[in-house]
């Protein structure tokens, strides 16, 4: 049966290619076949790690605007902590 809808990781690179987020640095561990991608938009950051072939299983991880670390489980999650971290700019 295929899967309803999107997976994590199209929706979130499909979210900030429309945002325009650059990749700052990707770091590949050989030996487990993992890639650790830094994304960053203005002075929000985050980061990707995903398993080769496999970006089904990406798992992602950000912070809000107090430094606390949020383990993203949903588009939305991310885009709390973006927005959150973009309003307090001045």
């Amino acid at each position: 049966m295929n899967k309803i809808g999107s997976t994590l990781h199209s929706k979130v690179h499909n979210w900030i290619d429309a945002i325009g987020f650059r990749l700052n640095a990707s770091q590949t561990d050989g030996k487990n076949n993992i890639t650790t991608n830094h994304y960053f938009f203005e002075t929000f950051n985050f980061f990707e790690k995903a398993k080769r072939n496999h970006p089904e299983s990406s798992k992602f991880l950000c912070f809000d605007a107090y430094g606390e670390k949020i383990n993203v489980k949903s588009l939305l999650d991310l885009q709390v902590a973006f927005f959150e971290n973009i309003s307090q700019l001045k």
